[in-house]
C-alpha cells in the first residue's frame, strides 16, 4: 500500500512540473533573446516578436526558416552563437508575444 502511495505522488508531481516546464519555455525564450539576441538586434524583444503575427511565426517556425527569419530581421546577429536547443524557446517567445497578441514582455 505504501508502494502505491509513493507512486501516485511521484506521478502526481511529476505532472504538476511537466506543467510548469510547458509554461516555462516562453519565459525562457525570453531569458534567451534579452541575454543572447537583444545586444545584436539592438531592439526590444516586444518588436522582435511583433514582427510577425502568432500564425506567421507558426508556419516559419514549421517551415524550418525561424533562425533565417531572426537574421533577417537582425542582420548583427550570429547564428553560430545561438544553440540549436534555445530556438524552440525563443520561438515560443515571439510566438506568445507576437502581433495581435494583448501580452507584452518585459524586455
Amino acid at each position: 500500500m505504501k508502494k502505491i502511495i509513493v507512486f501516485v505522488m511521484i506521478v502526481a508531481f511529476g505532472m504538476v512540473g511537466m506543467t510548469a516546464a510547458a509554461d516555462a519555455s516562453a519565459a525562457k525564450g525570453q531569458k534567451l533573446f534579452k541575454k543572447k539576441l537583444r545586444k545584436a538586434c539592438r531592439f526590444s524583444g516586444v518588436k522582435f516578436a511583433r514582427k510577425h503575427t502568432q500564425d506567421e511565426w507558426e508556419d516559419i517556425y514549421k517551415a524550418g526558416k525561424f533562425p533565417d527569419e531572426a537574421k533577417k530581421i537582425c542582420p548583427r546577429l550570429k547564428l553560430d552563437k545561438i544553440k540549436k536547443s534555445w530556438w524552440p524557446h525563443i520561438y515560443d517567445f515571439t510566438h506568445e508575444y507576437a502581433t495581435g497578441s494583448s501580452r507584452v514582455p518585459s524586455c
